[in-house]
């Protein structure tokens, strides 16, 4: 995709991901994302799913709540020809969750950090069986967040880039 500017709706809390974060990220997941059903939950700007599709993410489904924020999504997605492959979805990601079928490989969120712990959304997650048995779900968070526990999951690995974290989980079995 190259730098193109993805824009936010004027006034919107949208806290993209910084871009060292971005590359970080991908590095970890470069094994993983070729093929790969990719699912970006709080998607904000839509950069964090643009990225796995321009990296060879078979699918892409980018949840966002705002629907003018989801709107510039879509929009991008064809502006950057990937409108094949990056599915957006309208919707809280609670609601969403239940709209959608099939397994997931690589699961990645982003919610606000002043908002609580989304436990519902890693709990539809396994309920729903939304991710394939060796699904790997990053979960950005401010750096001074201590995660709780999260049942039906095993935290992996854990990075910090200054104010920003990326925990690292995957399914330690079915509810």
């Amino acid at each position: 995709m190259g730098s193109r500017k993805l824009k936010s709706p004027k006034g919107m809390n949208v806290r993209p991901t910084p871009g060292r974060v971005k590359e970080s990220l991908f590095s970890i997941l470069q094994p993983r994302i070729d093929g790969s059903r990719f699912l970006d939950l709080y998607a904000g700007t839509g950069a964090i799913g643009f990225e796995a599709a321009s990296r060879g993410a078979e699918k892409v489904v980018s949840v966002e709540g705002h629907r003018e924020t989801a709107e510039a999504i879509r929009e991008a997605a064809g502006q950057f020809g990937v409108d094949d492959r990056v599915e957006v979805i309208a919707a809280p990601v609670d609601r969403a969750l239940y709209r959608l079928e099939g397994e997931f490989d690589i699961v990645y969120a982003d919610p606000p950090y002043a908002d609580e712990m989304p436990m519902q959304m890693f709990r539809l997650l396994l309920e729903r069986k939304l991710l394939a048995e060796d699904a790997l779900v990053i979960f950005e968070h401010g750096a001074r967040t201590i995660l709780p526990e999260i049942p039906g999951y095993r935290s992996v690995r854990e990075e910090v880039y200054g104010d920003v974290a990326l925990a690292f989980f995957t399914p330690s079995g079915r509810p």
